[in-house]
């Protein structure tokens, strides 16, 4: 049943599959209203590791938003309506070094934005439809991932015996199609290791709202300028992330309860004294 989200809270936010919560034996299922529109779904209420977690089906939970259409802006900005302060965004990508194969966990710490026609700001100066304005600021932005969340990832996918390759650059593409083996033989040029399509601005707007942000990537395939053949599939996707679905639950639960309580790293203070102009959840 569905409940709205009046006085239901969440100090931490996942944003994956269904696969991450079904399971779970008390879920509570919350629709939540933002001034962006309706998130992808409505969000699930659970307890992990003894923390308040809200989990967001990114694509929806029938799997029916392609990357270039998830309301980006909606789900954060709902995340933060209901108390949450640190984000967990695992995803799927694709290899971009033949050492990076299928089931290869590699944990981000740069990231390079190739996506097109997205809005990627809540303060770009236009009136929102409930009449109010947001100032133009602007966030520093060098360092994408929280540092503290990243060695939470780490730590917990050792715990686990997935030994996770610690940093590399995420090129995040605009999709839903795959990259040609032009762009992938390019993307891996530049010394970037993995490519995956809703990583950003995920990950802006997360620090616009003084979220801190995480994410785990689960390699499911080599990109097509990486490998022989006939290039990625989306079905070949598919079976290589349900196979390491549980493994990366597991990991994904284990970081909940290592993700620290009082939050003293940059994300929290991303704003700086900068009016937005607008009033945040």
């Amino acid at each position: 049943m569905t409940e709205a989200a009046e006085g239901r809270r969440a100090e931490i936010g996942v944003i994956g599959g269904s696969g991450f919560y079904s399971f779970l034996s008390d879920v509570t299922e919350v629709t939540v209203e933002t001034p962006y529109g309706p998130p992808s779904d409505a969000l699930f209420l659970g307890e992990v590791a003894g923390r308040q977690v809200a989990f967001l089906p990114r694509h929806g939970r029938g799997h029916h938003l392609p990357p270039h259409r998830i309301n980006y802006r909606a789900n954060l900005w709902a995340l933060r309506s209901l108390g949450v302060r640190q984000v967990l965004g695992p995803c799927a990508v694709g290899g971009l070094r033949p050492e990076y194969g299928p089931g290869t966990l590699l944990v981000p710490d740069q990231l390079v934005d190739r996506t097109k026609g997205r809005p990627q700001s809540y303060y770009d100066g236009v009136r929102r439809p409930d009449g109010e304005q947001p100032n133009v600021v602007h966030v520093t932005f060098a360092d994408p991932y929280c540092p503290a969340g990243r060695r939470a990832a780490l730590s917990a996918a050792r715990e686990h015996g997935w030994e996770a390759v610690d940093g590399g650059t995420m090129c995040v593409i605009e999709g839903p199609r795959f990259s040609t083996r032009a762009e992938s033989r390019w993307h891996a040029a530049q010394g970037w290791a993995v490519v995956g399509m809703t990583g950003h601005p995920e990950a802006i707007l997360a620090r616009e709202l003084e979220l801190c942000y995480t994410t785990l990537s689960l390699v499911t395939d080599l990109d097509a300028g990486a490998e022989v053949g006939e290039g990625v599939s989306h079905i070949e996707v598919l079976e290589v992330f349900g196979q390491n679905i549980g493994r990366l639950r597991e990991v994904l639960f284990d970081v909940v309860g290592r993700l620290p309580v009082d939050r003293d790293c940059l994300c929290a203070s991303a704003l700086a004294g900068q009016n937005p102009g607008i009033v945040l959840p």
